[in-house]
């Protein structure tokens, strides 16, 4: 019988019902060894424990759900697990100010995180938790730095560090964002430290080409960030005396056919080789530079690299000697050159850089111009005929007129293709054959090599911390350095209480002066461990892996269990980590496979970025105050309609304005749907074929069209066709057979299966109140009848910028021109244009009609 008048629709009560049942019978715990389906590892970036969650997590969250309940539906054994990143200075931070223990804040954090969660309806094998601050995590981090150490992929040096003021500790350089703190905003400068680092340069190149797997599997736009951030440059090193300098500097440079357009050399000026320089220099050098070194320290690389400041710099009163043509070209410290690119010196060819050119008009140095950009790089010409002064002449016989392309008068560099002049045997050369040419007279002259160079830097670990991983080394009374022995691991954090954790520019750690005792396990003397303690990327580069053996005392992770599981086949998660966490990750794969560990170079098979929630047209941040937090947005209207609210709201990689997102609606949404599953009346074993044709048609195009809807993560659409079938099923409950008819049981059964990934709580609910046993998430998915996808009519999803604002029951056979005229005239179109005019509108018909509002 239909439901009552009365009938109470508790979504909160419902809630509580199946989060208890799912507590009891942890239904989606992985399938052990003997389990036969094929299998699938969902995961999504685990969240930092500094405070409770927010609305940004549940938009992440909801999608990683999503994923695992479909390829479960799709009959795979899913590997679904969670954990916290629970080491860092977003925790300590948090901590300090409130001047408490980083473990009890964090720990006492990632309790509420874990109540939000179940409460979210997430399916997450909740046997397979961790959390990087545990010892027996943390113990494999510092088991992977002495791997690394014993490669030489692990060193110590004395370098200029990106220093944060404010939190008091250096960042690498991934974590300068417009040279302020990504933490904190803090204004970053430079400082000079020992500190450890990673060799990833090591592995720049296979960082850079196997991103050629991860094509059509990635988003574009984040392998084009990798790709640039390593920055691979090809041309040639090329060394360079230094007048009363026993050894030679060595400069790497795209254009080595342009040397003998060199007039002045350049050196960073907080560089080891500037400040030796310098030391030789007269006073007033020596104290001009050291001002001027000053006054670089307090700005960051991306100041120093505009190129629309001033250029300044000193004359270090020496001369360096060109290799090809024994020239004296004075020596300048130039902030516009970085200590750790390249070997921190460049030759300069004002002619044709613009930031050297820049410089040489600055100081009024001299411009020479080696490359013709007005003659033919292509055609027959191979050798241009020069003057006695080396400049070219036409077939006519006529020298051509350069004076009005003079850098020196333009103030524009010569950057263009062309044809060397001024250049010796390299007069008439293209420029790619020049470059050729003179890498190969460089090497028979020994003064120069084929080389590449990459923005890449390697990878700073230290950090002047407390909550972090120690690193594992001793330092020895006679100067050694040797790595803690094995079986001493984990070298564990002391006791916080009685430690000054406030951020000082020292490692708290030093502080602890019984900890810091020890002994050189070679000799038995007194010695010391390392103060400092590791980025936490390193925790992040391979937590994957140890999901797969989470409580393993033994080893890192199981090699039986990675071949099993990895790599992961949907990672999901922020854009903002497309370059930090993703590049250290797919490092260490490599590292881990190069020791034989793994099978596989790539850690992520397949990528999914979502978009951020914003909040005031900001997005969703503690340090900014702007939070809708995640555990208040379920009480009312519950965490059913936040999660299909945030799926509706927009595509997945689309920011979201939370003020757009209706819960309400979506609450309302799950009442109908609920009623639905209420008034069927017909016993499961109906035979469905004798039920409503038209609704049959409507709930298999469902059963065909979503898989490949969810596999494009076009989660939006897939509420929006479920909306659809809801309304169809209402539409034949209130009419004819009702709610016996046999179609309207199977639509239902199909409404609680597709709802399943947005609105668990609801789907198990409907899945029961329609007589089956739980679970329905587990539950395999239907195949559509070939024979009912056949339409007379379809239904067409009309989206504005993106979101879906209506649907239309259209002709199958409807013509471009003719669904476009009637989305414009629909009424739901209409409200949400709000008079905006349409700027473009694209229809492939008769299935989508998108507009895009001026």
């Amino acid at each position: 019988m239909t439901a009552a008048e009365g009938d109470a629709f508790d979504p909160y009560a419902i809630q509580q019902k199946w989060q208890a049942r799912w507590a009891e019978s942890d239904p989606f715990r992985a399938g052990d060894a003997d389990d036969t389906r094929p299998r699938k590892y969902v995961l999504g970036m685990f969240p930092y424990p500094s405070g409770d969650l927010h609305m940004g997590h549940a938009e992440s969250y909801a999608y990683v759900d999503v994923v695992a309940r479909f390829w479960r539906h799709r009959g795979y054994n899913v590997l679904n697990p969670i954990g916290w990143d629970s080491f860092g200075l977003p925790a300590e931070n948090a901590a300090i100010q409130r001047g408490a223990d980083p473990r009890e804040w964090t720990y006492a954090n990632i309790a509420q995180h874990k109540k939000s969660f179940r409460e979210y309806g997430s399916s997450y094998d909740w046997s397979r938790i961790l959390h990087t601050s545990d010892p027996d995590y943390y113990r494999w981090n510092q088991w992977l730095f002495l791997e690394l150490y014993k490669r030489d992929l692990a060193y110590r040096k004395d370098s200029p560090v990106n220093w944060c003021p404010n939190d008091q500790t250096v960042l690498a350089n991934e974590q300068v964002v417009d040279g302020h703190c990504e933490r904190c905003g803090a204004e970053v400068v430079k400082k000079k430290l020992t500190q450890w680092y990673f060799k990833i340069t090591d592995y720049a190149d296979r960082l850079l080409d196997d991103l050629n797997q991860l094509e059509g599997f990635w988003p574009s736009k984040v392998i084009r960030m990798q790709r640039n951030w390593i920055g691979r440059s090809v041309g040639a090193d090329i060394d360079f005396e230094i007048e009363g300098r026993d050894e030679k500097v060595t400069v790497f440079s795209t254009r080595p056919d342009t040397l003998h357009g060199a007039t002045f050399f350049v050196v960073a000026p907080d560089s080891d080789l500037a400040a030796e320089l310098a030391a030789g220099a007269s006073a007033e050098v020596r104290m001009r530079f050291q001002d001027y070194l000053d006054s670089v320290g307090r700005q960051s690389e991306i100041e120093r690299q505009s190129t629309d400041r001033p250029k300044t710099g000193v004359f270090l009163e020496r001369f360096a000697v060109n290799p090809i043509n024994g020239e004296r070209l004075p020596i300048w410290a130039a902030d516009y050159v970085l200590a750790d690119y390249g070997h921190g010196a460049v030759m300069a060819v004002p002619a044709h850089d613009q930031r050297d050119l820049d410089f040489a008009r600055a100081f009024d140095l001299p411009v020479k111009v080696v490359v013709d950009t007005t003659a033919p790089v292509t055609g027959a010409i191979s050798v241009i005929e020069v003057d006695d002064d080396g400049v070219p002449i036409d077939p006519a016989g006529e020298a051509p007129d350069l004076t009005a392309l003079d850098p020196a008068v333009t103030g524009t560099a010569l950057t263009g293709e062309g044809r060397l002049i001024n250049s010796g045997s390299l007069d008439g050369l293209s420029k790619r054959n020049a470059i050729a040419r003179s890498i190969e007279q460089l090497e028979s002259l020994g003064t120069g090599r084929a080389a590449k160079s990459y923005r890449l830097r390697d990878w700073l670990i230290s950090r002047q911390r407390f909550w972090g991983t120690p690193i594992p080394m001793i330092h020895t009374q006679d100067g050694r350095i040797v790595p803690v022995p094995d079986e001493q691991l984990p070298l564990t954090l002391p006791d916080a209480q009685g430690l000054d954790l406030a951020p000082k520019g020292t490692s708290p750690l030093g502080g602890a002066a019984e900890w810091m005792q020890t002994t050189d396990p070679e000799t038995g003397e007194p010695a010391l461990r390392d103060p400092d303690t590791m980025d936490t990327f390193v925790d992040s580069s391979w937590y994957f892996l140890r999901f797969l053996s989470p409580g393993d005392e033994t080893e890192a992770f199981s090699t039986a269990q990675a071949d099993r599981w990895a790599p992961v086949d949907s990672y999901i998660g922020g854009v903002e980590h497309a370059i930090l966490h993703l590049l250290y990750a797919r490092f260490i794969t490599k590292v881990l496979f190069d020791m034989g560990l793994i099978d596989f170079t790539e850690p992520f098979s397949s990528l999914i970025n979502q978009g951020m929630v914003l909040l005031d047209g900001s997005k969703m941040s503690k340090s900014k105050g702007n939070l809708v937090e995640f555990a208040a947005s379920m009480v009312d209207p519950g965490a059913d309609a936040v999660r299909v609210a945030i799926a509706f709201a927009g595509p997945v990689e689309d920011d979201i304005n939370w003020e757009d997102v209706s819960t309400t609606g979506a609450q309302k949404f799950l009442a109908r749907a609920w009623r639905v599953a209420h008034d069927v009346t017909s016993s499961p074993d109906a035979v469905w074929a004798e039920g409503d044709t038209a609704l049959r048609r409507v709930t298999h195009r469902v059963w065909a069209d979503v898989p490949g809807l969810v596999e494009q993560t076009k989660f939006n659409v897939v509420v929006a066709r479920l909306m659809e079938l809801v309304n169809a099923t209402r539409k034949v409950i209130d009419t004819g057979a009702g709610p016996a008819d046999p179609a309207v049981r199977e639509a239902a059964e199909a409404t609680a299966m597709v709802l399943d990934l947005f609105a668990p709580h609801m789907a198990e609910e409907m899945w029961e109140m329609l007589g089956y046993e739980p679970f329905v998430g587990l539950v395999p998915w239907r195949q559509p009848d070939a024979t009912l996808l056949v339409d007379e009519t379809l239904t067409a999803v009309v989206q504005i910028d993106g979101k879906v604002r209506s649907t239309l029951t259209v002709p199958a056979r409807i013509s471009a021109a003719e669904l476009e005229a009637l989305a414009r005239s629909d009424e739901k179109v209409l409200r949400s244009l709000s008079g905006r005019e349409i700027a473009r509108a694209v229809v492939r018909a008769p299935k989508v009609v998108s507009f895009t509002t001026a």
